[in-house]
């Protein structure tokens, strides 16, 4: 009995994945130092080199900061680690007061939260590369997703990953992660408090980061900025070669800031774990008191081919509430003097029929290949399959 309910169950999350858009499920592997799936409560470490992020909530997040003390992310980019709000994933977890605040948006492209606080706390700032990310938004289960990008700075942190996409709007365009000298206002939109301000939103969905509409005889065109660079490389014979890329005149700002709805406040957000035990080097022997179990059973490693993911799929079931949903043209325009060009088409068709409207975090592959990290989401929409089962 139970078997069959298994593999229906199993057939459930297959019919979830496949309602993704091309370009947002990716496959891979956690990665040597992480656990197997999403987990919380984990034993406390921070001497920790985990590298599984979640997204899930206000106060159940991580980022990522280099392991070392008083580094540079532009130094250690690919060596940073996750620090978790809660004790989760095996990783090392953020000391109460190290975030001032934080806004967690859900639209229906990507999941956002942006926040300040003393990141020096993490180590060191800047913009990493690599580690695996996941999240509970959605329905329950959580997913490996293609594409996020994170920025911080010594007081400001911004993140993004991408859940969504259509034939316009790739799930690469929207977390593009080539403007980082522009921060977080500029590649990621959205309304920005200071300290104090604690709060999770909906919100619209914002242009791809450097993309600006045009409309003519009611056809949309676009186009593109590309961020400025000049140097000097080693070409193949050696010998030194100047290159110049990107555009030499910048925009003020992006084409426009999405709005966000149905906002609920807080205080403000901690773990209550003493700052004792979170020290430079700290480390428990049992998971703290206090904090729900996650359930492995409700997490989907990356890869779809093993029997471990098989049996994690028994409490999924498919996605409904497929909306068509196009980022919305609101807010002020940039500076219209800015030269912005197309780097690819210039121009892209108006995204018609519908898509698949869901919100979570994702797994990251830089482009050309080379390996960024890896992301998961989480949906909710377990309970028909979880019926199966009794």
């Amino acid at each position: 009995m139970f078997f069959p309910a298994l593999f229906v169950a199993s057939s459930a999350v297959a019919s979830v994945r496949a309602a993704f858009p091309a370009g947002v499920i990716a496959t891979g592997t956690q990665g040597v130092t992480n656990p197997p799936v999403p987990t919380m409560p984990t034993i406390i470490n921070q001497n920790s080199m985990a590298r599984l992020l979640s997204v899930n909530s206000i106060d159940d997040f991580c980022l990522f900061a280099p392991p070392s003390p008083n580094s540079l992310i532009s130094d250690t980019e690919t060596e940073e680690i996750a620090w978790c709000t809660k004790p989760r994933n095996n990783a090392r977890v953020i000391p109460d007061g190290t975030l001032t605040g934080v806004t967690f948006l859900k639209t229906d492209f990507y999941v956002q939260i942006m926040g300040t606080g003393d990141f020096t706390k993490l180590n060191g700032t800047g913009n990493p590369v690599g580690g695996n990310v996941t999240t509970t938004v959605a329905d329950g289960i959580d997913e490996p997703i293609e594409e996020w990008m994170l920025y911080m700075s010594a007081n400001q942190f911004c993140l993004r990953a991408c859940t969504n996409a259509n034939s316009t709007y790739a799930a690469k365009y929207m977390c593009w992660h080539e403007l980082d000298v522009m921060g977080c206002e500029f590649v990621m939109p959205g309304t920005y408090h200071g300290a104090g301000t604690f709060e999770t939103c909906d919100a619209d969905v914002a242009y791809p980061p450097g993309w600006y509409p045009t409309v003519v005889d009611g056809k949309t065109t676009f186009s593109t900025f590309a961020q400025y660079f000049t140097g000097v490389y080693n070409g193949k014979d050696g010998q030194p070669t100047p290159y110049t890329v990107g555009d030499k005149v910048t925009p003020a700002a992006p084409f426009s800031t999405p709005k966000s709805s149905n906002c609920v406040t807080k205080a403000t957000i901690s773990n209550g774990i003493a700052a004792s035990l979170l020290t430079a080097g700290a480390s428990g022997t049992a998971p703290p008191p206090g904090f729900s179990s996650s359930a492995a059973a409700a997490a989907h490693p990356p890869s779809s081919n093993t029997a471990a993911n098989t049996a994690a799929s028994s409490a999924a079931t498919e996605a409904s509430g497929k909306k068509s949903s196009t980022p919305a043209a609101g807010g002020t325009a940039a500076n219209t003097n800015a030269k912005v060009t197309s780097s690819g088409s210039g121009t892209r068709a108006v995204p018609t029929g519908s898509s698949a409207a869901f919100r979570g975090a994702g797994i990251g592959y830089g482009h050309g290949g080379q390996y960024v990290g890896i992301a998961l989401v989480s949906f909710v929409s377990a309970l028909a399959a979880i019926g199966l089962l009794h």
